[in-house]
């Protein structure tokens, strides 16, 4: 794979981040209305004819805005991530887009639905191959439709945005002339889409069909490629269509997971039974249980002198990774020192996924230790405590695991982990600047450190372009050579830099959407 590609699809991976980002309080939020809805959970006050209930119906209704509307959302996170100018403009235009291309569908097929192999009389769900898309019925091309024309409209938007038209051609500059070649971009994305879609969409069942009676090795290579690909970006193309796409399941297993959980703890039968694809939705347990043992190690073959330093900065990327399942923070103080550890950890992740799988265990457990407990256990614990118990030995007893491994390789092999480098960080005497802005607390502010993280690249006359995911400011340098050294970033409160080619990735943490938009704010300037 070329590099180009390799940081096109990088950057894909980004703009596919912006929607999940918002899963966190809306699953939360259904995971928590279900309960409070369910009388064997908490007994006579959820009765269907109080005021209680019915908010709740209100609230859970709110909450599952964003998974009924995913498509929609994936492909407006595309132009969020990716627009090179006027990013509000280009989220207008892909939306029109958008519309514009199921509107197409919807009477393409009310035409000439059998000629495609479809038929359009069907309801939306199911077998059909039909779904609604804001009030539209269309084809179920599911987040893959959506993306494909995000990245369409967003392309056009970047090139034809800033095109000077002649005067009296004016009306037609900017968005106006990106959704007049987007509309008919879309048609004949429509007719394409009509034509190829079915047979895909019959391939897709197969495999689901496939991986769902793969097994605990499928569980197994799952989990393996989705913890491997962190540091190249490319892991939201792994768990992106499991996850929220119809790779294994209709909708994707957190939909899907969500909208049964009560049938599958109340069918008496075992879990894994039910609900196989839950197997799918397992690496999250490697943030919470692989991440204590990880950080333990970590800080027990640290220097004695360092161990409060190292203390510092693993006890928030840990907390972070356990409680919200974001792991980057606490992975990236030793991928880029120690290869071979995140090697290990992600056969760790793997191996752990598939020992739960083949104890029973399944769910929506693709984050941390806050959806584990309000998105499952307190579901399955009513029916199946037994589960829940045998859920938290086995984790446990693989953060023994990690802790025993890790601790053990970086000892033999006398790996240069944090706190334990031959010369230690950069000590400095502080000017009196240092201390009053230290006072300040300025040195933590999201445009303090986008000034330094621009300065350490070489300042806005070297950056090409911007944009980030989770935890992760990705930038392309025109000159990567007078990008300074990664204690320069670390000193502006980075946990560490990623550089291959003109592509650098600055590891900022949870902060980063804010980091960034002081970044670009200082490019304009």
């Amino acid at each position: 794979m070329s590099i180009n590609i390799k940081e096109g699809m990088q950057r894909f991976g980004a703009a596919m981040f912006v929607p999940v980002l918002l899963f966190s309080f809306s699953g939360l939020l259904v995971g928590l209305t279900i309960v409070f809805k369910d009388p064997n959970i908490v007994g006579s006050i959820a009765n269907p004819d109080s005021f209680f209930y019915k908010i709740l119906v209100i609230l859970e209704e709110g909450a599952w805005t964003i998974f009924r509307n995913m498509p929609l959302f994936f492909c407006l996170g595309i132009p969020i991530g990716l627009s090179k100018t006027a990013p509000e403009r280009a989220v207008l235009a892909t939306f029109i887009c958008y519309l514009s291309f199921n509107y197409f569908i919807a009477a393409i097929l009310g035409f000439w639905g059998p000629n495609f192999g479809v038929d359009f009389n069907q309801a939306v769900g199911g077998v059909s191959g039909l779904t609604l898309i804001a009030g539209i019925k269309t084809l179920d091309t599911s987040i893959l439709g959506g993306i494909l024309v995000g990245g369409i409209v967003t392309a056009i938007h970047n090139r034809y945005y800033e095109l000077q038209l002649p005067d009296y051609l004016g009306v037609f500059q900017g968005t106006s002339l990106v959704h007049l070649i987007g509309f008919f971009a879309m048609f004949a994305l429509a007719f394409t889409t009509c034509w190829i879609w079915p047979p895909i969409q019959r391939g897709i069942e197969a495999m689901q069909g496939f991986l769902a009676s793969s097994g605990a090795i499928g569980v197994w290579i799952f989990t393996f490629l989705e913890r491997i690909l962190i540091p190249t970006g490319l892991h939201h193309f792994i768990y992106g269509p499991f996850a929220f796409g119809p790779a294994v399941v209709e909708n994707g297993i957190v939909v899907a997971w969500f909208e049964n959980v009560n049938t599958f703890v109340n069918s008496g039968l075992p879990l894994k039974e039910v609900f196989p694809e839950g197997g799918f939705a397992l690496h999250g347990n490697s943030k919470v249980f692989g991440s204590v043992g990880i950080a333990l190690a970590l800080y027990t073959t640290a220097k004695p002198e360092n161990k409060k330093k190292i203390a510092a900065l693993l006890i928030p990327a840990t907390l972070t990774a356990i409680i919200v399942g974001i792991t980057e923070p606490l992975e990236f103080t030793f991928l880029f020192i120690a290869p071979v550890l995140f090697l290990i950890h992600s056969l760790l992740a793997a191996t752990l996924a598939m020992c739960l799988y083949m104890a029973g265990i399944v769910g929506n457990q693709g984050a941390g230790l806050l959806e584990l407990i309000t998105a499952n256990w307190i579901f399955t614990f009513k029916n199946y405590p037994e589960l829940v118990f045998l859920h938290i030995i086995i984790g446990l007893s693989f953060t023994v695991i990690w802790f025993v491994v890790f601790r053990f390789i970086i000892l033999k092999q006398d790996l240069k982990t944090p706190g334990r480098e031959d010369n230690a960080e950069t000590i400095k005497l502080y000017t009196k600047e240092d201390v009053e802005s230290k006072k300040k607390g300025s040195n933590s502010t999201f445009a303090d450190q986008a000034i330094a993280f621009l300065s350490a690249l070489g300042g806005a006359e070297n950056i090409d372009s911007v944009t980030n995911c989770a935890t992760r400011l990705r930038v392309m340098v025109k000159n990567p050579n007078i990008v300074q050294s990664p204690n320069i970033f670390k000193e502006a409160k980075a946990h560490g830099i990623m550089k291959e080619g003109h592509s650098v990735q600055v590891i900022v943490g949870l902060s980063v959407p804010q980091v960034r938009s002081k970044f670009e704010e200082l490019l304009k300037k």
